[in-house]
């Protein structure tokens, strides 16, 4: 429904707004209401598909359609913004920096809306009590998806969401939400919630982390890093990759595809490329340890040559092994400094990264915050899959950590 109001000092609007993608990036459209204050009343909604964007992108372009409608309203007012969208509350209210180059211009073209020296306030809410918007904006990608434009005279979106039983603290039901990614075809597996504990900071960025599959060091589980051999899949390791490769696929979820330098990752990262259409990234930071002297040796053959090395190794992360390999403290930098790189190259995506053991366990141990010793206390096994959701505001979550179900 539409109406108009005059403008008037003193004055208070509240813009409600939502944007999200299917897919992230995928087909995405916003939504926004604009309410008097005082009474609650609708006064506008508006709703656009915008093509391929990402959640962030969209929940941007809510606000600022949700700005415009109230300025054109009236230009005087107080405006109160509230969104479910923790990242562009907190940067538009100037608490977080904004960082990433797409976000930049459209908070920019947000902030220009109102003239300099109104009152634009910004106020987070549960996505729970953003229903609305959050409807406004899925009838904008149901729209898209026909190859129609929204419309105001057919939205029931108002009404769905004031008819709603959901409680308050819980997501809506039978409605994917905008603000998280939504299965990118009908009858698709829904997707997991965008984040567990806390308020709503977007969709987070996914590092699924594939150890290869096994060589021919595997099954004697010899020392095999960067400063070795560099071996090839055996027979097991290659079934092994294809399985995974076959699972991977069938969930469809991925958008990208990186992987260590290394022969057997490089190989495994192969087949999951040519079952998923992705291409392949290398990336340097995410190889394995340099195991010095210790490279295609077992653990009993090291204890027996090097033992008093070999005690040292395990009673600090800092000591390199014999021959002037890495220690664990000299890796977990290198690869903490490639989680960044992939951090801010896919933000809101989901990438695959095709390492090793050790960087697996480093990137598990740093999500949970963990002590480095624990990395002497995590099994992995070959091909299998783990998985970290990183979010905007720094934080990270562990999902899944040494899964061989596809193997079974």
């Amino acid at each position: 429904m539409t109406a108009g109001r005059s403008a008037g000092a003193g004055l208070t609007l509240v813009v409600e707004a939502d944007g999200g993608s299917r897919g992230n990036p995928g087909p995405a459209g916003y939504g926004a209401v604009v309410r008097d204050a005082g009474s609650g009343q609708v006064l506008r909604e508006t709703a656009e598909y915008i093509g391929v964007a990402t959640n962030n992108v969209a929940e941007y372009r809510g606000l600022i359609a949700g700005l415009r409608a109230a300025h054109e309203l009236a230009p005087a007012a107080e405006v109160l913004v509230r969104m479910d969208s923790k990242l562009v509350v907190e940067q538009m209210s100037g608490r977080w920096k904004i960082k990433h180059p797409d976000m930049q211009p459209l908070a920019a073209e947000a902030k220009a809306v109102f003239p300099p020296g109104s009152v634009i306030r910004y106020e987070w809410i549960p996505r729970a009590k953003n229903k609305h918007a959050d409807r406004l904006a899925n009838e904008a990608m149901d729209a898209g998806k026909r190859g129609e434009r929204w419309s105001a005279g057919e939205s029931t979106a108002e009404l769905d969401a004031a008819g709603s039983a959901v409680p308050d603290d819980a997501p809506a039901a039978g409605v994917p939400s905008a603000g998280a990614s939504a299965p990118a075809e009908e009858g698709a597996a829904e997707s997991a919630p965008s984040s567990g504990w806390g308020p709503d900071l977007g969709p987070p960025t996914t590092l699924v982390l594939l150890r290869h599959g096994e060589t021919p060091l595997t099954p004697s589980k010899r020392f095999s890093g960067s400063g070795g051999t560099d071996p090839e899949l055996s027979g097991a390791g290659r079934r092994q990759a294809a399985a995974v490769a076959g699972a991977l696929a069938e969930r469809g979820t991925l958008q990208a595809v990186v992987s260590s330098p290394l022969r057997r990752c490089r190989e495994t990262a192969a087949a999951v490329a040519k079952r998923t259409g992705l291409d392949v990234r290398i990336e340097e930071g995410i190889r394995e340890t340099d195991f010095g002297a210790w490279e295609g040796l077992s653990f009993a053959e090291v204890r027996e040559r090097y033992p008093d090395d070999l005690e040292a190794w395990l009673g600090s992360t800092g000591v390199r092994p014999t021959g002037g390999g890495e220690s664990f403290d000299e890796v977990t930098r290198r690869v903490a400094v490639a989680r960044d790189k992939l951090l801010a190259r896919y933000a809101g995506r989901k990438v695959l990264v095709v390492t090793h053991v050790t960087p697996v366990k480093i990137l598990a141990r740093l999500a949970l915050g963990a002590p480095p010793e624990s990395l002497f206390r995590m099994e992995l096994s070959a091909a299998s899959l783990s998985s970290v959701d990183y979010y905007a505001d720094g934080t990270a979550s562990l999902r899944l950590l040494n899964d061989t179900g596809h193997l079974r």
